[in-house]
């Protein structure tokens, strides 16, 4: 690997240079006009149609837009070209995502269908399952779906009990079980389905087709949000199998199922970057055209705040999930130059990322429904009406805090593998805690901060990982084995892995666009920064904070507390003015115009 390549979880230790990042005013034109094929699609077969999809009046509804997004090619983008599919890069597939993600209740079966749909069969298929399945999933001529949760298996997805057993002529597989909230199910042909083969310890994973005899469906769940996606009960019931349909080796898995996620995280990190956008532009739409007290909506501070905080978590969620979109993709690079094939490759980039894929999940989730109930609010009474789209996006945020694993099992993803690859010395986790330490003893009593705008912005992410460092180490020194069930601690310290690298994620982005872009309007993005940037501070305080005063006694806390406040610090910045600057240009531009596509 490159010395500047950063590994997965190297973040918190390392520093990274604005040329080596990817940010979105990087799309080249190819990847516009997919992007703007999705948003054309999006406009032209889906919008319309968002109410007659989501009463289920009509079941065909569904699946038929799914067919022609088929046919645009659009369910074909990471499926490679020989396989019937575009054969498009990493960066491009997550902006496809994006894109479908402002989709409503489609964005979650395309979602499905593109994602943990098809990917399994194409990262761990053999040859012959690839070619017989994977052309008509890209097409769309064939819907995918992914059995794996059961009612007595959630987050504990290995403690599932649907079973598998040889039949005696040894030709297919007897598949007996239950899994549910299955989304595609009610439509899908192509099922992967997880099972424990005889008394195996773990999963194996198996192709199912829909006209398998022994399987059968349950009726459709009725939900609190994206109620148009297909979600059933699928069972299993002598269910039979032919033993080709084996995807991967016995006992995979397990293994499978969790790669798996890590993708999907990343996907819905990408996912609510449209929909975040579509509530943004809804709520200044808004705003723009109703009238309170004689003036618009947009004309008051009170209203400028929210749309100005929506862009700042939107613009800063955006960063982040191309940053590690391009790490992604040059892992997958570097794999394939050292002789594996594509499939294994992409496994093990995802693999490697999986600490940042668990972040993106949590704040892109967290992210959205911050805006959504913020658009709600700024529609007021009307947003509470179902006759509005705000709605309808305030009901289907909710489940993607839930959905590739809840919030709080990725909060502990994040600080466990973080921990687990110091202690492995995988990175150098521990000697860069130790040398923040000793750092501890000689620290001015304030801190100085450059006049150099982007110097004293790496200033601060510096500090941010000091103080991340500062409170792991001590975390680590306290709890030893016992650190895995303090689930509040691990929650600190994620809190503050994920808000700094959101946080240089924006910086790196910024500072990119001011040396390279000569955007004439770079102001506005260094107040979206600025603000950003205290609000990071303060968080990472705090999580740091209810750490320190649970793992030290009260006599000693004040050094760890006083360098807390030390790496947290932040020059003040006229906040106030920043946010009337970013929400006058979204009110200007009467939309979400904060990005190049």
């Amino acid at each position: 690997m490159k010395a500047k390549a950063l590994q997965g979880g190297e973040f918190l230790i390392r520093e990274t240079n604005a040329n080596d990042i990817f940010i979105p005013e990087e799309f080249d034109e190819e990847q516009l006009m997919i992007a703007q094929t999705c948003n054309d699609f999006l406009s032209a077969e889906i919008y319309h149609l968002t109410e007659k999809i989501d009463s289920h009046e009509d079941l065909s509804l569904m699946p038929g837009v799914m067919k022609k997004a088929g046919e645009l090619g659009i369910l074909g983008v990471s499926i490679p070209e020989e396989y019937g599919g575009f054969g498009q890069n990493f960066v491009t597939s997550m902006l496809a995502s994006d894109i479908m993600g402002g989709g409503n209740s489609f964005s979650v079966a395309f979602s499905a269908h593109t994602g943990i749909g098809s990917l399994p069969i194409l990262y761990y298929g053999t040859e012959e399952q690839k070619q017989k399945y994977l052309p008509f999933l890209a097409t769309g001529e064939k819907l995918g779906a992914y059995c794996l949760t059961e009612p007595g298996a959630g987050s504990d997805a290995n403690s599932g009990t649907t079973k598998a057993v040889l039949s005696e002529d040894g030709k297919h597989w007897i598949l007996n079980g239950q899994k549910m909230w299955i989304t595609n199910g009610g439509f899908a042909d192509v099922y992967t389905v997880f099972a424990k083969i005889d008394n195996d310890r773990v999963l194996s994973a198996f192709i199912v087709e829909r006209g398998y005899e022994g399987l059968s469906l349950g009726a459709e769940e009725h939900k609190m949000g994206i109620k148009g996606s297909s979600t059933v009960q699928v069972f299993f019931n002598d269910c039979k199998v032919p033993v080709e349909n084996l995807l991967g080796k016995r006992g995979e898995g397990f293994r499978i199922a969790l790669n798996i996620l890590n993708l999907g995280r990343i996907k819905l990190g990408a996912n609510v970057i449209g929909a975040s956008k579509r509530v943004i532009t809804t709520s200044v739409n808004y705003a723009n055209e109703r009238k309170q007290f004689r003036a618009l909506l947009s004309t008051f501070p009170a209203i400028k705040f929210k749309l100005a905080e929506q862009v700042i978590r939107a613009f800063a969620n955006e960063s982040t999930v191309y940053r590690i979109s391009k790490n992604i993709e040059d892992s997958v690079e570097m794999y394939i130059n050292e002789g594996l094939d594509k499939g294994t490759a992409s496994v093990d980039a995802q693999r490697d990322f999986a600490i940042e894929a668990a972040l993106i999940k949590v704040y892109g989730s967290e992210m959205l429904d911050y805006v959504v109930d913020e658009g709600v609010q700024i529609h007021g009474g009307m947003g509470y009406s179902a006759e509005t789209d705000i709605e309808t996006m305030y009901r289907d945020s909710r489940i993607n805090r839930i959905f590739e694993g809840t919030n709080e099992i990725n909060r502990m993803v994040v600080s466990d593998t973080m921990i687990k690859k110091g202690m492995k010395k995988a990175i150098a986790l521990l000697p860069a805690a130790e040398e923040v330490w000793k750092e501890m003893a000689n620290l001015p009593s304030k801190p100085a901060f450059s006049s150099d705008y982007h110097e004293r912005n790496q200033q601060y992410i510096k500090n941010f990982k000091k103080a991340t460092l500062m409170v792991t180490k001590l975390a680590i020194d306290k709890l030893g084995q016992k650190i895995a069930g303090e689930q509040e601690i691990l929650f600190n310290l994620a809190d503050m892995m994920m808000q700094l690298y959101v946080a240089e994620s924006a910086a790196l982005r910024v500072e990119k666009m001011d040396k390279n872009f000569n955007k004439h309007n770079i102001s506005v993005y260094k107040d979206i920064l600025d603000a950003l940037q205290y609000e990071s501070g303060q968080i990472i305080y705090k999580a740091g904070l209810d750490a320190i005063t649970y793992l030290e006694p009260e006599e000693t806390q004040s050094e760890f507390i006083n360098a807390l406040l030390h790496f947290t610090s932040v020059k003040p910045v006229n906040l106030v003015q920043a946010r009337r600057n970013i929400a006058d240009k979204l009110i200007d531009d009467n939309k979400y115009n904060f990005s190049t596509y």
